[in-house]
C-alpha cells in the first residue's frame, strides 16, 4: 500500500553571507594531516554558528531563542529541524575583464556536463562566435537513448570537433528581456596564510613552529579595465528551510539583528571567520507546478531524440533474455532525474552506499517497494567526509559520500496506480526535505529534472 502523506509547506529564509575576513572553511582528506579549503560553507559549518550565536545571546532580552528550549528545540533538535543548506559562491565571472556577484539561483553543475577539452566553459557575453568558448552542454537524454539503441556515444565540441571532458562547479542563470539566457560559472580563490607559534610563557615566536592555513579569500577583483582595481567582499548564497513560519521569521530577526556578530570556520581568535549576515524574510515553499512541468519537459525532449536515433533506421538492441526485451520505453514510462545539489550520506541494508538504489528511493518517498521503479543510469562517484562537532568537543565519525552533482535516471510505468497529483507530491516532499542522513545538516539537497538536462550539444551554453 502507498502510504502518501500531505504536501509539506516549507517556509524558506534566504541566506546571504558577505565574508569580511579569510574563512578557514577546511576538510582533511582520511589518513592525511594536510587540511584543504572547501569551496562553499558547508550547511553543517552555517547551522553550528547559527547554533552557537543562539546559546551566546540566551537570556538578552528580545533576542532569546533558546529560553526553556523553545524555538532552540523546534529548530535544531525536533524530528523536523531546520534544514540549512550549504552556502554557494554567488560570485559569478560576466566576460574576461568583469566579475560581480548575481542574484540568480546558484546551481551544482550535474556530473553528466560536458564543455570542451580545450576550450571548456560558457559562452560569454560581448563575443562574437570566433572569440567564444566551445559552451557547456549536457548528455544524460542522449546517452540512454544512445545506448538503448545499442550505439556508442562520444560525443565531441559543438565548435572545433575536439575532445571533451566533464564540466563541474556551480552555476546560474540568468534571463534577460529577450528572453534568451546567459549561463554564468561560480567560484571562489583561496591563498595560504603563513603563521608561526606563539610561546605562552615569553610571548614570542616559538622556535620550529611554523604553520600554514589555507583560506577562502574574503575579497576579490571585480573589474580589471579601470585605471585602479575594484575589490569587491566575497558573497555566498543559501537557504534555511523551516516548517513552522512563526520560528521562520524569528530565525530572520534574530540574524538581521546581529548580523555583524556571527563567526564562521575556524581560526576566530586570530581574526578569521568574520561575516556579515542577512536574511529575508521567510516565504512557502513552491507547490507542484513547476515540478510536473520539469518532468513534462524531461520526458518530451527524452521522446524528441528518441524519435531522432528512429528515423536515422537504427534499430533498437534486443537483450539475450526476451523478458528484457527493450521497447518503446519513452511512450510507456514516465522518466525522471534525481540530481545531487550537496554531497549525499546514502545507506542501504544498514551499510554506506555511493547509489541511490530503487528500493532506497522508495523507502525514502514512503511507498511500497513492489512498485515498478526502474534505475536506468548512475553517473556518481564517491569520497569520504569527517568534520569537528563543537558542541561535545570531539571529531564526527567518517562517513562515505555521494559527491554533489550525481545524476541517477529513474523511471516508473505510465499506468500505474498512483495518480499524477500524488506521484508530484511525494517528489515534492523529497526535493523539499532532501534524501540520505543529516539532511538538516545540508547532506543530500536534491533537484528532480533539472532544466540543464536538456541543453544538448548542438545548443551548447
Amino acid at each position: 500500500m502507498n502510504r502518501f502523506g500531505t504536501l509539506v509547506t516549507m517556509h524558506y529564509i534566504e541566506l546571504t553571507i558577505t565574508a569580511c575576513a579569510p574563512l578557514a572553511i577546511g576538510r582533511q582528506k582520511p589518513g592525511g594531516s594536510v587540511s584543504e579549503a572547501e569551496t562553499y560553507i558547508p550547511g553543517s559549518v552555517i547551522r553550528g554558528a547559527m547554533a552557537s550565536h543562539i546559546l551566546r545571546m540566551a537570556g538578552h532580552q528580545n533576542t532569546d531563542l533558546a529560553s526553556n528550549g523553545g524555538d532552540f528545540q523546534q529548530l535544531f533538535l525536533d524530528p523536523h529541524a531546520a534544514i540549512f543548506h550549504n552556502a554557494y559562491p554567488a560570485i559569478a565571472r560576466i566576460n574576461d575583464h568583469e566579475s560581480k556577484c548575481v542574484g540568480d539561483r546558484i546551481c551544482v553543475l550535474p556530473s553528466t556536463a560536458l564543455s570542451s577539452k580545450e576550450n571548456g566553459g560558457f559562452k560569454l557575453e560581448g563575443k562574437s562566435d570566433d572569440e567564444q568558448k566551445g559552451g557547456v552542454f549536457d548528455t544524460v537524454i542522449d546517452r540512454h537513448c544512445a545506448e538503448a539503441y545499442g550505439q556508442n556515444y562520444d560525443p565531441s565540441c559543438p565548435k572545433d570537433k575536439g575532445r571533451v571532458e566533464p564540466f563541474t562547479g556551480f552555476y546560474s542563470v540568468t534571463s534577460n528581456p529577450q528572453t534568451t539566457h546567459q549561463y554564468r560559472r561560480h567560484s571562489t580563490t583561496s591563498r595560504f596564510l603563513t603563521r608561526v607559534g606563539i610561546n605562552r610563557r615569553r610571548n614570542t615566536a616559538q622556535d620550529e613552529i611554523l604553520y600554514s592555513v589555507e583560506v577562502l579569500n574574503e575579497s576579490f577583483l571585480r573589474s580589471t579595465q579601470a585605471k585602479y582595481p575594484k575589490w569587491n567582499y566575497f558573497v555566498y548564497r543559501s537557504q534555511i528551510g523551516i516548517k513552522d513560519v512563526g520560528i521562520a521569521t524569528a530565525l530572520s530577526t534574530f540574524i538581521n539583528a546581529h548580523s555583524d556578530t556571527f563567526r564562521i570556520g575556524g581560526g576566530r581568535s586570530r581574526g578569521l571567520g568574520q561575516v556579515h549576515l542577512s536574511a529575508s524574510q521567510p516565504y512557502p515553499s513552491p507547490d507542484t507546478a513547476k515540478l510536473g512541468h520539469r518532468i513534462q519537459t524531461f520526458n518530451a525532449k527524452l521522446q524528441e531524440r528518441w524519435q531522432l536515433l528512429s528515423k536515422l533506421g537504427i534499430s533498437i538492441k534486443q537483450e539475450t533474455d526476451a523478458s528484457k526485451q527493450k521497447t518503446d520505453a519513452p511512450y510507456d514510462r514516465t522518466f525522471f532525474t534525481i540530481g545531487l545539489q550537496a554531497d549525499a550520506i546514502l545507506t542501504e541494508h544498514w551499510q554506506r552506499t555511493m547509489v541511490l538504489s530503487p528500493p532506497v528511493l522508495a523507502a525514502h518517498l514512503g511507498i511500497d517497494k513492489n512498485i515498478d521503479i526502474k534505475l536506468h543510469a548512475a553517473y556518481a562517484s564517491y569520497d569520504y567526509r569527517t568534520g569537528w562537532n563543537a558542541a561535545w568537543g570531539l571529531p564526527k565519525e567518517m562517513e562515505l559520500i555521494t559527491n554533489r552533482g550525481a545524476v541517477f535516471l529513474f523511471s516508473i510505468p505510465r499506468k500505474d496506480a498512483w495518480t499524477d497529483q500524488e506521484w508530484l507530491q511525494e517528489l515534492a516532499n523529497l526535493e523539499y526535505r532532501g534524501i540520505g542522513d543529516r539532511t538538516t545538516e545540508g547532506f543530500g539537497q536534491i533537484r528532480i529534472c533539472d532544466e540543464f538536462h536538456t541543453i544538448f550539444r548542438e545548443n551548447a551554453v
